[in-house]
């Protein structure tokens, strides 16, 4: 019998917020550096303990808006130009899953100014103590460096620019904490440290919580959006991964919770892609040999950052096999038929299956005769399961309406999230 699932909620934030900083060494970290100083920040203002767990899920998420490496390095320097960008497409990605409504109206405003107390609204909207918190948060992370042997030697400038600019960039109140903080050498010593991630962990008690499987869902949709809305190419893919699969799956005799988890392995089954800039995401022509290496890292990616979760190994093995092969020439890790759960079988068909029916800007998808071809042709060449493929043959009208449908959907969420940022 399978039992309700348990999901550590900061254990799944943080690994989440790790798998975006995967982009590059120049922002690792900083999304933990945010969140422990704002937490600290926090702690010294002697605020909630509900409030404390707020600001260190905001700090964790509070840019998953800057969806391109440029964005992201941008958002590295002390002065940002155009802050509110990303910022707001981060606020229009959290807000879609209800849990996380106060945590999206932080980090909306997390580049809003103090100026003089006028900073309290931001185009007729109230600004939370949170936004302030994060904001002053967020610019000490960027002063701080990767370097945890050289931050005590910068702590006495880095306090003076935090100082020039209270009033100014930062509320007063929030820049004495941070003074308060800043005295400490433990303070500074775990902000630069590499083993941040374990820091957080020991400070904040978020609970455990038993999510049902609808819950579940929301998240792991919430999270297919943020790594398909970075590339315009492929805005509806995990969506339409994540029907297929879960039809796919009922077509095979999978209960319906596991149907339920089908869906969920769909929504993740390209997590790692947070890993691959989204310039090579979006180019226009063949990959390099390099640029096809690093997208085959994506796979690894997704099972590294799934299989901590004890409750998960199922949907992690189901979403992170989707390129192997059953020969042993897939990857990343060449596994054989043996090793290949029916899972993990179905997610693959159901991954090709999408990425050749689907429009893409430079190509319609293709017909059905097309396609019966291409999976046939993946059949004889042993990197398709012959019994899944000949079940979606036998149904492929059924399964591809299923798949229209949660992908016109899923293009209708992602025009309204571009027209909400202006873009």
């Amino acid at each position: 019998m399978i039992r309700e699932i348990k999901v550590n909620l900061f254990d799944f934030i943080i690994s989440f917020s790790e798998a975006i900083d995967l982009i590059s060494p120049l922002v690792s970290n900083h999304h933990f550096k945010v969140a422990y100083i704002a937490y600290m920040i926090g702690s010294e203002l002697r605020l909630f303990p509900e409030t404390l767990n707020e600001l260190v899920l905001a700090g964790a998420l509070h840019d998953i808006g800057a969806i391109s490496l440029k964005e992201r390095l941008d958002a590295l320097q002390f002065e940002v130009e155009n802050p509110y960008h990303h910022a707001e497409m981060s606020y229009l990605l959290l807000r879609s899953y209800g849990p996380f409504a106060q945590i999206a109206i932080m980090v909306r405003f997390h580049h809003v100014p103090w100026n003089g107390g006028k900073g309290l609204e931001f185009n007729g909207n109230e600004v939370p103590l949170g936004s302030h918190i994060l904001h002053l948060a967020d610019r000490v992370a960027v002063l701080t460096g990767n370097n945890q042997q050289e931050v005590l030697g910068k702590s006495k400038y880095i306090i003076k620019q935090i100082q020039d600019e209270s009033g100014k960039l930062f509320m007063p109140e929030l820049v004495e904490a941070f003074k308060e903080l800043a005295s400490k050498e433990s303070f500074w010593l775990e902000a630069a440290s590499p083993s941040i991630r374990s820091i957080l962990r020991d400070k904040v008690m978020l609970p455990v919580v038993e999510v049902a499987m609808e819950g579940l869902t929301e998240i792991a949709k919430l999270f297919s959006h943020i790594i398909d809305f970075r590339n315009r190419f492929t805005a509806t893919h995990s969506s339409g991964v994540a029907a297929s699969a879960e039809y796919l799956a009922r077509l095979c005799g999978f209960s319906g919770r596991e149907c339920q988890m089908m869906r969920v392995a769909g929504y993740l089954h390209d997590l790692g892609k947070l890993a691959v800039p989204v310039e090579i995401l979006e180019k226009n022509g063949q990959l390099s040999r390099e640029e096809f290496e690093i997208i085959k890292s994506h796979p690894y990616f997704t099972y590294r950052i799934l299989e901590s979760f004890k409750n998960l190994e199922e949907i992690a093995i189901w979403a992170s096999f989707h390129h192997e092969k059953l020969d042993g020439s897939g990857y990343p890790f060449h596994l054989k038929a043996y090793d290949l759960p029916l899972g993990s079988r179905i997610m693959s068909v159901a991954d090709v299956f999408c990425a050749i029916t689907e429009d893409r800007p430079y190509r319609k998808g293709m017909p059905k005769e097309q396609v019966v071809k291409v999976l046939d042709d993946m059949v004889k060449n042993l990197s398709l399961d012959p019994y899944i493929v000949e079940i979606l043959k036998s149904n492929f009208d059924e399964v591809n309406e299923y798949r229209k449908k949660a992908q016109t959907a899923a293009a209708e969420e992602y025009r309204a999230f571009y027209t909400g940022v202006g873009l």
